[in-house]
Formats: structure tokens, sequence, C-alpha cells
């Protein structure tokens, strides 16, 4: 166990909103996003390359992935840090390594061991790897404060393994009601398998909780990894999440340009690789949306790019005025960018800029905001209104 001192309390951080015009082209832009706001930041301890962040449910614990394969737990309150035993052996390098980490909000108040789960990229024959999914059950022992995954199984694995290190995406949410578990499954740098529903590559599937393909999916009919396809043409999908009306929400990157957020449907295409709103890194074009291409088009899209880590819909008391907005957790653009939802309309209100890379996002279950930074000494960073 680690006891991290408190850092100095309440780092004032001045946030400013930069023009959202110049940024995202949806064709129904604002002229401004929202003027200068601030908050203070709290840092809550430094960790190897955190990927992922989630409160366990009922708890004022936070649970961090750091890439290379650890898992932690931290006692938010005390700013105690515990390395949790019985993780997979995760093959790490690229953007490969443990990802996600997700609970079941019904066990909210269960006492003892409750469900985890947990996504990670997994060695395979002959040079190649893919996504995994994983579910266990996390214990920890109260007198020695010792914490372990204990009957770890596989219950998913990205179709089929292929070479290279990048796009597995592998962020898990679960619907609303927790009848089913929904992965980000990304195009591993492969393009063309995102439009070809036999495998399982640029898409996102769902899944009973045990990992089998939901009854009522679009292709259920076709069997094997097919029935697992809720939706495909996506490239690198590192956010999910609900709006307050119970519709599952899409973060993923583009190439050079076209950075997206979209309103996920069943049985939905998205494009990728066949249109785009960016180009190739090369330079090459990739045809824009039009109207009559028959792919379902993203609600908002970025360029130049903000390369999301990940996103929240918030729901709290704290910053009032941001309910049922989502928050998402920027890379390159270094900021949080918050985007207003319409029905099937989304606009950017704001951006808040940062000094690093952001990689992960999470509310507390005071509303507060907690953001995890990219990188080898990435903190973990409390917000809250100043």
């Amino acid at each position: 166990m680690t006891n991290f001192s408190k850092l100095p309390l309440a780092l004032s951080l001045s946030t400013f909103a930069l023009a959202s015009c110049a940024n995202a082209e949806t064709g129904d832009s604002p002229e401004t996003t929202e003027t200068e706001t601030s908050f203070a930041v709290e840092p809550k301890g430094e960790f190897d390359r955190p990927w992922a962040i989630e409160f366990i449910p009922g708890t004022e614990t936070l649970a961090i992935t750091e890439k290379a394969g650890t898992l932690k737990l931290m006692k938010t309150k005390s700013g105690e840090v515990t390395i949790v035993s019985g993780v997979p052996e995760v093959d790490y390098g690229g953007q490969g390594g443990l990802g996600d980490v997700a609970f079941l909000a019904s066990e909210a108040g269960r006492e003892g061991g409750r469900t985890i789960f947990l996504s990670w990229a997994e060695a395979g024959e002959g040079d190649t790897r893919g996504a995994a999914v994983g579910r266990g059950t996390l214990n920890c022992n109260e007198d020695t404060d010792a914490c372990a995954v204990e009957g770890l199984e596989v219950i998913w694995r990205q179709a089929p393994k292929v070479t290279g290190k990048g796009h597995y995406s592998h962020r898990i949410t679960f619907s609303p009601d927790e009848q089913y578990m929904f992965i980000a499954s990304g195009d591993r740098q492969k393009l063309e398998p995102a439009q070809d529903t036999s495998n399982t590559l640029g898409t996102i599937v769902r899944l009973n909780l045990d990992g089998t393909p939901a009854a009522g999916n679009p292709m259920a009919d076709k069997g094997g990894v097919t029935a697992e396809i809720w939706s495909y043409g996506h490239r690198n999908i590192l956010g999910m999440d609900w709006d307050a009306e119970g519709r599952l929400w899409d973060l993923e990157h583009g190439p050079a340009g076209g950075d997206e957020l979209n309103l996920v449907e069943a049985g939905a295409n998205y494009g990728w690789p066949t249109r785009s709103y960016g180009n190739h890194y090369n330079g090459d074009p990739i045809t824009d949306h039009s109207a009559d291409d028959g792919f379902t088009k993203p609600a908002i899209h970025w360029t130049p790019v903000i390369a999301p880590g990940d996103m929240i819909f918030y729901s709290g008391d704290m910053f009032e005025a941001w309910r049922g907005d989502a928050l998402i957790a920027g890379l390159s653009s270094q900021a949080i960018v918050r985007v207003s939802i319409d029905g099937d309309k989304a606009t950017e209100t704001g951006r808040y800029a940062f000094d690093n890379r952001l990689r992960s996002i999470d509310q507390s279950p005071d509303g507060s905001i907690w953001v995890a930074e990219d990188g080898s000494e990435g903190r973990i960073l409390k917000l809250t209104p100043q």
C-alpha cells in the first residue's frame, strides 16, 4: 500500500474556452463557446500511464488501470493506494496493455466481493494480438487491505487477432438496465474489416453479461461473431456513455481530422473507412459523408482533431450548468471539451485547457469531476467549482 501525501491543495487552474467554430465542423457551430471559467484542481497522486479511472459504485474508491498491466485502488479521502493482484498478463506496447475497468451499479450496496470487468490487449500466435474482456470478482481483506481479482475468466475476444499494436478501443459500458454489455472494438488500423461484418473489428458489440451474443442483435441470425455486432463502420472508439434519455453515444478518433461523436443505433454503419471527414495520414483524401451515401453521420466532428481519450455524460450537482452535457477528455487538445446535446444534434459549448494530455474522465459520487493525465507521470486530478 502506498500513501500519497497531499499535494498542494486546490491548485488554481484558470481555464478558458477556445472558439469551437474553428474546430468543430457541423454546419451549426456557435460563434463562440462558453466564456472564461475556473475551477479548483487538486492533484491526487501520480501513476504510470493511467488508462482508465472508474469509481466503484457506492464508494469513494477509485479504480485505476495502468497501461503496463497494474490495477490500483485509491481511497480518495485518504489518498491510500492499493495494488490489486490477479490481473491478467497483457501484451504491452503501442496502444496496447491493460485497458478499461467496469463495475455494475446494481452492486453499489453489496457486502464483500463484487463483480469486476477488465479489458486488455492479449497476445496471439504469429505476432498477432487482440482485445480481450474478462469477468471476475474483486475481493479485499479489510484486515490487511490486500485486494485481488479472483476467478477472472475471458468472456469475449476481438476477432480475429491481427498484427500491429493499435486501435484496440476496448471500452466497456452497460445498458442502463444492466441487461447488456457493450464493448468498443477498434479497427486495429486495418481499415477495410470495419465494413466486413464477418469479423468484429471496427464495431460495437452487444453481449449478455456472460459474454454471449445478446438476443435481438441486428445480425443475430447469421451466427458466429457476426451475431455479436450492434453497429459497425467505426475506427478507434475511446469513449462510450449513456445520456439522460438512455441512449448510447460513442466517441472516436478520425485519421488526420474527422474525430466523431456518434449516436449509436442498432445496425447502423458509420462509414469508416469508405467515408470520413478526415484524410489518411499520408495525405490521401477520404471522401466526405454526403446526404445520400447510406451511412450514419456523426452528430459532431472535429478538424483539427481533439484526440479524444474518454467521455462521460455529467449528471451531478456541483457543475449544475453542465448537467446532461458530454465531457470529453482530450489528448492532443489537452482540454476537457464540453458538448451539449439537443435531440440527435450536438454542439461544442465549452473547452477548458489543461497543461497535459487527458486520458480518462469520471464523475465521483459527490459530483466532482476526476481526470487522469496521460503519460509515465500521469496525475489524477479532482475538479471542483471555484
